[in-house]
């Protein structure tokens, strides 16, 4: 299918996710009840990397309508989700990339923190994305060179990151893989971290995440083994803010363990050598 302007990809990336994200929001009640755990409705639940990596049936049903919705609006578009997969390789042409639940233990556990993340990559590149919040309700959304914006219902309000210079005032995120060898690693890596800045927050959706960045809610956000899924939507809507991104390849996968970063260009340069001096840049493989 030929392409759209970057900005018709945005909006078929906001009505696939709204659409998406009204999906999890319904379907959570249906199956959990008024539970917060996986023992609630064990049957809807399963594991993928890890016996701590879930995947529940709402995810499934996220992705296949996410894909049936696209099929629709965007025929012959490649397509690669969490779930489902797809190609590695970068076709020509738009590829979506597509995250059902971003922050499903957080969804499975009944934590406000969960998203659903549509992106649409030209050559490797995103060039729109959509990133709705689903128990806020707020959709975040970029499309590249036009900028970034927020909607919780009440209009598009533009979207700027945090004017702080001082990397010591800075509220970093962050989020941790699920084989143990990584999480130690990355312990290591907060643990040195800490005495240089304000504080940490692991918010559990590095979708979310990105878009904190974007809407001043933290400084900074890094994280290592994303794969494209996590980082497509979230990483264009930081960028559209004025963040200074760094992204892994879009060929790139979790087991790479390749950094995914975002800051505040005020204190970019600072964090940005800190962080390389703690190592905290290098992949940490699987």
């Amino acid at each position: 299918m030929a392409e759209l302007e970057p900005a018709d990809l945005t909006a078929v990336a906001i009505q696939v996710a709204e659409q998406a994200a009204q999906h999890v929001r319904t379907r959570r009640p249906e199956v959990f009840g008024s539970g917060v755990t996986k023992t609630d409705a064990p049957q809807s639940v399963s594991t993928k990397s890890t016996d701590t990596d879930p995947v529940t049936i709402v995810d499934t049903e996220s992705e296949s309508l996410v894909r049936g919705l696209l099929a629709s609006l965007r025929p012959g578009d490649a397509v690669l989700g969490e779930e489902e997969g797809g190609s590695v390789e970068v076709p020509s042409g738009v590829r979506w990339v597509i995250d059902p639940i971003d922050g499903t233990v957080n969804f499975l556990y009944g934590i406000p923190a969960y998203s659903v993340s549509v992106g649409a990559q030209v050559n490797g590149r995103t060039v729109a994305g959509a990133v709705v919040d689903v128990v806020r309700g707020t959709t975040y959304s970029a499309t590249r060179g036009e900028g970034a914006y927020s909607d919780d219902g009440s209009g598009p309000v533009r979207l700027r990151t945090n004017p702080i210079d001082k990397v010591g005032l800075a509220l970093v995120a962050t989020g941790f893989g699920y084989g143990s060898a990584r999480r130690r690693v990355q312990g290591e890596l907060i643990s040195a971290l800490l005495p240089h800045i304000r504080d940490v927050r692991r918010i559990g959706s590095a979708a979310l995440d990105l878009c904190m960045v974007a809407s001043g809610a933290v400084d900074a956000h890094f994280e290592h083994g994303l794969s494209p899924w996590d980082w497509a939507a979230g990483s264009l809507i930081a960028e559209e803010a004025g963040a200074v991104v760094t992204i892994p390849d879009a060929t790139s996968r979790s087991a790479a363990g390749n950094v995914t970063l975002a800051m505040a260009p005020g204190i970019a340069d600072e964090l940005g050598g800190l962080l390389a001096r703690l190592g905290a840049l290098e992949p940490i493989p699987d």
